[in-house]
């Protein structure tokens, strides 16, 4: 396979002004495929990132994922130096990205519409709670609120209990996500206008657009989804399975053919061969039955003879991986999916990049920065001589 030595966004310039999560997210993944990223930090604490979850030497080990490839530069917004700053900044980038509370940069000068006359090519990805309008855009709103009024929340956990949060940040992931392609989307039609626009991107909002059918089946039937644990609703079968050791399987026998086979495995040729049973619909007003005949299957079995006997029967089946499953898995490690990077603290694992491109893959150059550790080099970039920077440190403005 033949690797370009250049990146895809390698020449585009992105000044992120975001924390914590879905700002950072974005850039993260555009600084991955070359465009260079500076990050603006507040002087002396930095993104409160830095001492979330488990820290090594003082800093998060998040950190060094979700800030890699990154330059960091500290920078008081609240001061109007600062926003002087910014402003030459980004008067020179392609992309700006925020994850403030909407009115938040427009309070500093540093809306849109003032950016956009600085610089009509400018790009701003703004990712928020609720949007930048409607009724709701002043809330306060994280992740887990954007999760709850997208509809995830409902549908999460077990019938009559109390919902359940995704073990990550979900919500937030996503909105970078929708972020990154309208950013890329953007870019490809400023090359043909030569203008620059607004993204606005709402946590909720992206959370809902993963709901499937759950506003239509209310729309035609009035039907309101609720949780079913670790069950696919209308789609049969696919659940988690118990085995004998204790462990769980995971089974996804949907597939008409499959079930067939699933079905000869665990020795029910009456379900196998049931006409009633031989579409997913049928399936699915039975679904407490045919779960009930695989459960009684796999309870005679360890989990890792279950899988093996599903590998043979080309029945898709997995487990519910930890981290120690991952990072001994062969098919990660043969897919580059755990990479090692330095940092402050040493040899870090991280994951890897996504998505692959055959000729001009991403890549990881370095983990997350020490914060303003390039504030001098950004700012020599900008024409600031060093006595000029020194005055700035010395005032605290960066």
């Amino acid at each position: 396979m033949t690797q370009s030595s250049s990146l895809p966004l390698q020449g585009i310039k992105v000044v992120e002004m975001g924390q914590l999560i879905a700002g950072p997210f974005a850039s993260k993944m555009l600084g991955e495929f070359g465009a260079d990223v500076v990050k603006i930090e507040p002087p002396g604490v930095g993104d409160p990132l830095r001492k979330w979850r488990k820290l090594k030497d003082g800093t998060s080990l998040w950190w060094h994922v979700q800030s890699r490839n990154k330059r960091s530069l500290s920078l008081d917004l609240k001061a109007a130096e600062g926003q002087e700053i910014a402003r030459r900044l980004i008067a020179e980038a392609d992309v700006l990205i925020e994850n403030f509370r909407p009115g938040t940069l427009e309070g500093w000068g540093l809306g849109y519409r003032e950016l956009a006359r600085l610089n009509p090519k400018l790009i701003m990805l703004r990712i928020s709670g609720y949007g930048q309008t409607g009724p709701y855009r002043d809330l306060p709103g994280f992740g887990v609120i954007g999760e709850a009024m997208g509809g995830l929340r409902h549908l999460s956990g077990y019938p009559g209990q109390a919902p359940v949060r995704v073990g990550v940040s979900i919500g937030d992931s996503l909105s970078s996500l929708y972020g990154v392609i309208g950013v890329l989307l953007a870019l490809q039609e400023r090359a043909r206008s030569g203008r620059g626009q607004e993204i606005d991107v709402a946590l909720y909002e992206s959370v809902f657009a993963m709901m499937e059918s759950l506003v239509p089946e209310y729309d035609a039937f009035g039907y309101v989804r609720e949780p079913a644990g670790s069950a696919l609703p209308g789609i049969t079968p696919s659940n988690s399975y118990p085995c004998n050791d204790g462990r769980y399987v995971l089974i996804a026998g949907n597939g008409d053919s499959i079930y067939k086979r699933l079905m000869r495995l665990i020795g029910r040729m009456d379900l196998a061969d049931d006409p009633a049973l031989a579409h997913n619909d049928g399936r699915s007003l039975q679904a407490e039955r045919i779960d009930t005949a695989i459960s009684e299957w796999t309870l005679q079995h360890g989990r890792d003879e279950v899988i093996e006997a599903l590998k043979e029967a080309r029945v898709p089946a997995g487990f519910p991986y930890t981290a120690a499953d991952i990072v001994a898995d062969p098919h990660y490690l043969a897919r580059g999916m755990i990479e090692q990077v330095q940092t402050s603290a040493g040899p870090l694992k991280v994951p890897g990049v996504l998505p692959k491109l055959s000729r001009t893959p991403g890549r990881i150059g370095a983990g997350g920065p020490q914060l303003g550790e390039h504030s001098n080099d950004v700012l020599a970039g900008l024409g600031l001589s060093d006595a000029q920077v020194a005055g700035l440190r010395e005032r605290g403005i960066i």
